[in-house]
């Protein structure tokens, strides 16, 4: 970390506080009830079901409220733009340590929550929600709501903050995050392996059980693909035990910005999530391994059923990343699950005011 960085008590950037605004639209919202399509940079609409309602865009209510990279917290309004945030991390040394993919160049931090996609540090070192340390809500009924806070240990009982990561807008608009974030890692290499992807499996099972310095690994149909991150010694001690051959770090950002000719093929992208030591019987297609086998990338023209089944079976899940292939891109609940679901949207968005339908039909 930069040494005036360390001493640096706080940092902001310039933005534009709208909560009255927003409060605003959603009373009227709310009073004519009509349903709102809450919208950022719009990089990540592929995701979910369509949405009908009058549009609401965060991306005025912007900037970071609050850095103190001493604490390792920064806190920044929903419309933020990604990169203005990570531009304030590089700064100091420090990341979000979830690489949370931005599908173009207006991803804001409203839109990493909602979706609560991550890159490929993930299995490592945790998902966006084991991040959000708190954040602000406007409810269903039109209330500025604080969940959680700034700090680790303020977390007690259910922690509603988290709830927010990965519900696509449908619990409430929200419009201000705090996370944790990290130091960058001092030592960092990329290699590329030749070997089949069943070796890259039993390798992944392997390594897995090792205090290896991994921080990504994925096999591209080809070769098996491998980031090491940590202290000197033990980063040159790891490269030389697993060989290979040293590669641009680039892969891993064109990797989860689905930039690597893997996704270039027409065919609909399907995210299939198993454990990592799985073998899913998966319909014939084109696979990307990633996470240590963890979440496998499909390219097929495959029936939605078949796939689904196929991850079942294997005790995953299977997500459509291509929109209008299936009425339901995400892969449905059991009805005692949706019911949870149905109850949660309940409570906080009685009225059905935000996104619906975006996750679940009905939803």
């Amino acid at each position: 970390m930069p040494a005036n960085a360390i001493n640096a008590p706080s940092a902001k950037t310039p933005g534009a506080d709208l909560s009255a605004a927003l409060i605003a639209h959603v009373e009227r919202a709310l009073a004519d009830k009509a349903p709102l399509r809450i919208q950022g940079g719009n990089t990540k609409a592929f995701y979910g079901r369509p949405v009908d309602g009058g549009l609401l865009d965060t991306r005025g209510h912007r900037g970071i409220v609050s850095y103190d990279p001493t604490e390792l917290v920064i806190t920044a309004r929903a419309g933020t733009p990604l990169v203005e945030v990570e531009a304030a991390l590089d700064a100091a040394g420090q990341m979000l340590p979830c690489e949370p993919p931005h599908f173009g160049a207006g991803a804001t931090v409203g839109g990493m929550v909602a979706t609560g996609l991550s890159g490929p540090r993930r299995p490592w070192v945790g998902s966006v929600r084991d991040f959000v340390l708190g954040c602000r809500v406007i409810s269903g009924g039109a209330k500025h709501l604080r969940f959680g806070g700034e700090v680790m240990k303020n977390v007690a009982g259910y922690d509603v903050s988290r709830l927010m990561v990965g519900s696509l807008g449908s619990l409430g608009l929200i419009t201000e995050v705090s996370f944790k974030v990290l130091p960058k890692p001092r030592n960092s290499v990329s290699l590329r392996l030749e070997m089949d992807t069943d070796t890259a499996l039993e390798r992944f099972a392997e390594w897995g059980q090792q205090p290896l310095p991994i921080t990504a690994a994925c096999h591209d149909g080809e070769a098996l693909m491998l980031r090491l991150e940590g202290g000197e010694g033990s980063v040159a001690a790891a490269r030389e035990r697993l060989g290979g051959e040293a590669v641009s770090p680039a892969f891993w950002q064109a990797q989860r910005e689905h930039e690597l000719a893997f996704f270039q093929d027409p065919r609909p992208l399907w995210r299939i999530s198993v454990a990592n030591d799985s073998r899913p019987a998966l319909p014939t297609g084109s696979q990307l391994i990633d996470w240590g086998g963890a979440q496998r990338w499909l390219k097929t023209e495959a029936d939605a059923d078949a796939i689904r089944a196929a991850a079942s079976a294997a005790g995953g899940h299977a997500s459509c990343f291509t929109p209008d292939v299936t009425d339901s891109p995400l892969h449905p609940l059991p009805e005692v699950l949706l019911r949870y679901h149905r109850q949660l949207k309940a409570q906080l968005d009685p009225q059905g005011l935000f996104n619906p339908g975006r996750m679940y039909a009905g939803l």
